[in-house]
């Protein structure tokens, strides 16, 4: 089992990569694409195909068997199981778990806390299956997502949601269990952002707000839903 890493990569001290898997019969290289910028204490096991410009927080954890696309991102102390496919450009904070045979699609945003489930009963291997998080969906902060569902194209799950059932595309859900709320386009932001970090990390910095007037005050009532 070898480790193939990419061109312009940097890897910091305490990396380890194509860690063996515990897992019988489980055999592979370790590839990383080029630009990576993999931080201390991350792990990333044998088998595992991951593409362009990976970044890492510290210590990530990528399990065997995995497939990530390229321009995605790991934060501090998430772990991404064995058997799952992301897709490109997707965004994974920090302290979130993604159980085994889940499927992200493209430009996905997982926000700090989110656990994935992937069992419906402990413990049965023979319906083992995680969730389907399809392009461009959001999901809060420390939202726990059951098994078997799909999250639809473009949906947003809000904070603290434990999501129990599909959620169509397009549209906002939140509670526990987890309930429409409406259209996502219903939903006001006070910066003007729909989808993370398309438009810069730091809104403070942005001066088209800062110039004219001071930052809104923290939103204490529910999001406003256009009629």
């Amino acid at each position: 089992m070898d480790v193939h890493l990419g061109d312009g990569s940097v890897i910091d001290p305490g990396v380890l990569l194509g860690y063996p898997s515990g897992r019988p019969g489980v055999t592979g290289d370790t590839r990383v694409g080029p630009g990576a910028r993999i931080r201390s204490g991350t792990i990333i096991y044998a088998a595992v195909e991951i593409g362009d410009v990976f970044e890492t927080g510290h210590h990530a954890i990528v399990r065997e068997e995995n497939r990530i696309g390229s321009h995605c991102a790991l934060w501090n102390n998430s772990t991404i199981d064995y058997g799952c496919v992301i897709g490109d450009r997707v965004k994974i904070h920090c302290n979130v778990y993604i159980a085994q045979f889940t499927v992200i699609e493209d430009d996905v945003f997982l926000a700090p806390g989110v656990t994935i489930a992937n069992d419906p009963h402990p413990i049965c291997g023979k319906c083992m299956q995680g969730p389907t998080i399809r392009r461009g969906a959001r999901v809060g902060v420390n939202v726990t997502l059951l098994p078997l569902i799909t999250i639809g194209e473009n949906a947003l799950v809000g904070a603290g949601s434990v999501v129990t059932a599909d959620v169509a595309p397009g549209m906002l859900v939140a509670g526990s269990p987890a309930r429409v709320i409406g259209p996502v386009d219903s939903v006001e932001c006070p910066f003007g952002i729909v989808i993370p970090y398309e438009q810069g990390l730091d809104v403070r910095r942005r001066p088209e707000w800062t110039a004219v007037a001071p930052l809104p005050r923290p939103i204490t009532r529910p999001p406003k839903i256009r009629r």
